[in-house]
């Protein structure tokens, strides 16, 4: 778990999963032209991470995103993958929110885990 979700962890909030990059990130062309040195900071500076109250996805070193929503204002956690998504199991995890809020993150490892892990959290 990094440091951002561990800093801002309500009283009584755990860590219910924690998701990560897939290891495709490594060899794409723009990891290869950065010397490997994006997928690096990537891998030591983004947070996926779904508790037994919100969903807290924070991406970025020097200019940060970061996403928290409660998990009773999430309508839903989509997945998709394409054909080499589904063979080696990673894709983009598409959070929609109440209101219309929609966030995607892509190249996560697992992502039907993460979904079945958020749907766990609302039962």
């Amino acid at each position: 778990m990094g440091t951002y979700v561990e800093n801002n962890l309500s009283r009584n909030e755990k860590v219910v999963y924690e998701a990560h990059y897939h290891w495709k990130i490594w060899i794409e062309l723009k990891s290869i032209l950065t010397l490997f040195i994006r997928p690096l900071i990537m891998t030591k500076t983004d947070e996926f991470v779904i508790t037994n109250k919100r969903v807290i996805m924070k991406t970025g070193l020097v200019s940060r995103k970061i996403f928290e929503m409660t998990v009773s204002h999430i309508e839903s956690v989509n997945v998709d993958q394409t054909i080499l998504g589904r063979l080696f199991s990673y894709g983009t995890v598409i959070i929609v929110g109440s209101g219309g809020t929609r966030e995607s993150f892509p190249d996560i490892a697992n992502p039907i885990e993460f979904r079945r892990a958020f749907m766990d959290t609302v039962e």
